[in-house]
Order: structure tokens, then C-alpha cells, then sequence
């Protein structure tokens, strides 16, 4: 009896601190919400009007700001530059909710998503309020629900404001993602018809291999999809030399094209401990890479460049080839856009900077123009590929190469070029940077006008519909009653 009433206060007690560190873990996430609006108002984007027509705005390089103090992603960091504007501009009644901890960042960014398209502030703060007064009791309900709720509250005060499911083909889309043990999970949303058309693709390959094929259908099905990006039949495995399905090249189902896997030479006689490297996906192990040497891949070797600096601007194929390697990835923190989508920076600006494996690095195209173009973003690369970052706040930041993590060859040190004063940024620099064709305000305007007037057409092709009704069951009552020789009912 003692041992159960132990038992049960122990559990009780396990249940209290568990709910206490929730409580702490939505406080403390609304405070860093809090604190990022804080920043928002600091740096006011929005005043800053040089910068409301640049492609890489106040807002994009504040939302690189927040990336880099949070150590997250820029998609991430503006995700959450949203919900804090949102919560300190337009719901600030959900934000002091928010801020005593019951209910999650899940639950509150359902409410900012659900009321985006309230345009009129005093509707909009009625519906803060009554939104508010629910949270606790909605945040048992699963995320359908909550949203159902969500849009009842919005509807008695704004109907053109709830919003509603576009087309769904507006929603087709293909992922490939990276799985463990070099494999990546594959994942599409397609029209019906390019469903069919592709899963009647994958069967015919599969099935033109002989009887003898020691792989599943499944396995055949999965492996086409390499053929099929290789622009070549689906190869029989039988070991049959006579087998006419044994030459992949007897016939091509697409254009050839090409991706580059990373090797060293103990990888290419498939030594275990040696595996591959395969740009946005991760370890390719060495018998996979033998594999595409079967195949008829070709094999390029990739050298240390000279320690001379090359004369131009833009670098060699060598020297670019080997710095996408040594990088694989923008070298700006936290940045993951792989190295063939990037730009060459030169991080001294040529031609004090010169083009140099030391003086070069890859940024992609958003980073690149925020270092250019946005003020207190500073960068220091050392030989070995190492670049400190400085923030406009004097925070430091240090990325190492990717390659070189998996391939330490690559990090071997290039040398110390010689480097000339950099010249006084010319003040006229900004007409350089990439204009959009409206402010991101008036973006956002455009967008929610379109659909609160599609959402109004539905509404009142709606009150048609029930208007129609009413006039048709008014014209049967009225004939009804003549049938029958009796008053109307209304």
C-alpha cells in the first residue's frame, strides 16, 4: 500500500515537471519571437526606402541576420521573422497567450496563416481577441480542427477573409531526398496522367529484362529510374554476356546529362573503407561508385591548383572545378545551396583580390549580392578554405569547406596571394543590385486582393445559388397551392 502511494506520487511529481518544462519551452520560443520583432523594429526594413526595390531587400538581409544569430536556415529564420511581425503587428492578443507558455509554436502559426487574408484592423483585432480567448481549450485538437476553428471565428467577422484550398494540381511536385547507406527516397505528386505514364514507363523496363534477372520487379522498377536519367535502356544483370538485354546502350529513353560523385583513387577499386561523395545527397558507398564505373562513367582526376594566381576575372574550368569541390556547399553560415548553383565570390573583390584558390569561394546567388551590396557583412578566407564571417552586430561566424570534411587532400593550404588595398566601395553601387518589379509590400497586397476577390466571387455566386433556390421552391409552393385550393404558407 505504502509502495503504490510512493509510486503514484513519484509519477505525479514526473507529470508536473514535465508539464512545467512545456510550459517553459513555448514561453521561451515566444520570447525569441519577441525579441526577433524587437530586431525587426531596430533595423526597420520598411523605412529603409534605397533598399525597397532591391531583389535582396531590408527584409531579406534582416531575415540573414536572424539566420546566422539563430544558426538555422534562411527559410527558417524568415519563417519565423513572419510569425514574429505577425504576432507583434496584427495579433498581439495571441502574443501575450503565447508568451505565458500554454499553448505552441505549432498552434500559433496555424492562427497567423489562418487570418492572413483579414485586411480590415478592426475586424482583425476583434478576431485577435476572440481567437485568444480559445487557444487553451483548441490546443487538444488536431491540426485539422484547429483550423476548422480557426476559420469559424474569421467567418462571422470577415467571410472574404477565410481562406480556402487552391486547385489541387497547384500542389504537384517532385522531392528526392537523401536516405542512409546511399540511397535516396524519391517522392511525387503528379496529374493522374503523368502518374500513369510514368508507372507504365517503370513496368515496360522492368519487364524488358530476360527470366533470368536475379532482382525483384521492385528492384528492377527502382533502378530504371537511374536508366531513365542516364538516357539508357534498363541492363540485364543475368551475367548472360549473349543476353540481348545485357548492353544498356542498345537503346536511349531520354538525353544523356551528367552528375559528379567524388572519389578518391581507394574508391574506385571499391575499397569499403573508402566510400564516395555524391553532391546534395551524402556518402555514396564504393561499390555503388564501381557500379557507375561499369556503367561508363569517366573518371577526372581534380589537382591542388598552382600557387600563381591566374590573370583574368573569371577563374579556369580547373580552378572553378576544384574550388566547387574543396566547397561543395555556399560558404556564407548555415547556407546549404550545393556548389554548382553558386557563384565564384572573389573575397577580396578583383582586381585588389585576385583569382586565387585562397581569394575564391562559392556563395550563392542571394548571399553573394548581400555580401555585395548590404553594409557591415564582412568575410576573411584563409588558405586551407576557411572563411570567418563577421556580422553587421560584430558577431563571428567561421565555415570550413564541406569537401574538405569528407576529403582532407582538399583542404591542403593554397598559398597566400598577394593582395592589393581594397578600393573605397563606389557609393553608386547600389544601381547594380537586381530590382524587383514591385516592393515586397505591394507584393504581399497584390496576392491577398486576389484571393479575398476570389473568395468574395465564391461567396456571392453562393448567395445566388441560394437566392435561385429560394425563388424555385417559392414558384412550387405557389403552384402547389393552387392544385390544391389552399392559402400559402407565408
Amino acid at each position: 500500500m505504502f509502495d503504490a502511494l510512493l509510486e503514484r506520487s513519484a509519477a505525479a511529481e514526473a507529470l508536473d515537471r514535465m508539464a512545467t518544462a512545456v510550459r517553459a519551452e513555448n514561453a521561451a520560443g515566444a520570447r525569441r519571437l519577441e525579441a526577433i520583432a524587437d530586431l525587426y523594429e531596430i533595423r526597420a526594413p520598411g523605412a529603409d526606402v534605397e533598399r525597397l526595390n532591391w531583389a535582396i531587400d531590408g527584409y531579406a538581409g534582416l531575415a540573414a541576420e536572424v539566420a546566422v544569430g539563430l544558426g538555422i536556415s534562411r527559410s527558417r529564420a524568415d519563417a519565423q521573422l513572419r510569425v514574429a511581425i505577425a504576432l507583434r503587428d496584427r495579433l498581439p492578443a495571441v502574443a501575450t497567450v503565447h508568451l505565458s507558455g500554454e499553448v505552441d509554436y505549432r498552434l500559433v502559426t496555424t492562427v497567423i496563416n489562418r487570418t492572413d487574408l483579414v485586411d480590415d484592423p478592426a475586424r482583425l483585432a476583434v478576431i485577435d481577441v476572440q481567437i485568444a480567448a480559445k487557444l487553451l481549450e483548441w490546443m487538444r485538437l488536431s491540426g485539422p480542427v484547429q483550423e476548422q476553428r480557426i476559420d469559424e471565428v474569421i467567418a462571422r467577422s470577415d467571410p472574404a477573409g477565410v481562406r480556402t484550398p487552391g486547385p489541387a494540381r497547384d500542389k504537384r511536385r517532385v522531392d528526392v531526398a537523401p536516405a542512409p547507406g546511399g540511397m535516396s527516397d524519391v517522392w511525387a505528386r503528379v496529374e493522374a496522367a503523368a502518374g500513369a505514364a510514368f508507372d507504365t514507363l517503370l513496368d515496360r523496363m522492368a519487364d524488358s529484362v530476360c527470366a533470368d534477372d536475379p532482382r525483384t520487379k521492385h528492384q528492377r522498377r527502382s533502378d530504371a529510374i537511374l536508366a531513365i536519367g542516364l538516357g539508357t535502356a534498363l541492363a540485364c544483370e543475368c551475367g548472360n554476356a549473349a543476353c540481348p538485354a545485357a548492353d544498356p546502350g542498345r537503346t536511349a529513353t531520354a538525353g544523356r546529362f551528367v552528375i559528379h560523385v567524388i572519389a578518391t583513387p581507394a574508391t574506385l577499386t571499391a575499397d569499403p573503407h573508402a566510400p564516395g561523395y555524391l553532391p546534395g545527397h551524402g556518402v555514396l558507398p564504393a561499390d555503388q561508385v564501381t557500379a557507375l564505373l561499369r556503367a561508363g562513367a569517366t573518371v577526372k582526376g581534380i589537382p591542388i591548383p598552382a600557387p600563381e594566381a591566374e590573370p583574368g576575372y573569371r577563374p579556369s574550368t580547373a580552378l572553378a572545378q576544384f574550388v566547387r569541390t574543396r566547397d561543395l556547399t555556399c560558404r556564407f553560415p548555415g547556407c546549404a545551396v550545393r556548389a554548382e548553383y553558386c557563384d565564384l565570390d572573389h573575397t577580396v573583390p578583383w582586381p585588389g583580390g585576385p583569382t586565387h584558390p585562397s581569394n575564391l569561394k562559392c556563395l550563392c546567388r542571394f548571399h553573394h549580392l548581400l555580401k555585395t551590396f548590404h553594409d557591415g557583412w564582412t568575410d576573411t578566407q584563409y588558405p586551407d578554405g576557411t572563411v570567418v564571417w563577421r556580422t553587421p552586430t560584430g558577431q563571428v561566424h567561421t565555415t570550413t569547406p564541406e569537401g574538405a570534411h569528407w576529403f582532407p587532400a582538399l583542404a591542403t593550404p593554397t598559398g597566400t596571394p598577394d593582395i592589393h588595398t581594397a578600393a573605397t566601395p563606389n557609393p553608386l553601387r547600389g544601381l547594380k543590385m537586381p530590382r524587383r518589379r514591385q516592393t515586397r509590400t505591394a507584393e504581399h497586397t497584390q496576392r491577398l486582393t486576389h484571393e479575398r476577390g476570389t473568395n468574395r466571387e465564391r461567396l456571392d455566386q453562393r448567395q445566388a445559388e441560394r437566392r435561385l433556390l429560394a425563388w424555385q421552391l417559392e414558384d412550387h409552393l405557389y403552384e402547389q397551392a393552387a392544385l390544391d385550393d389552399t392559402p400559402i404558407p407565408f
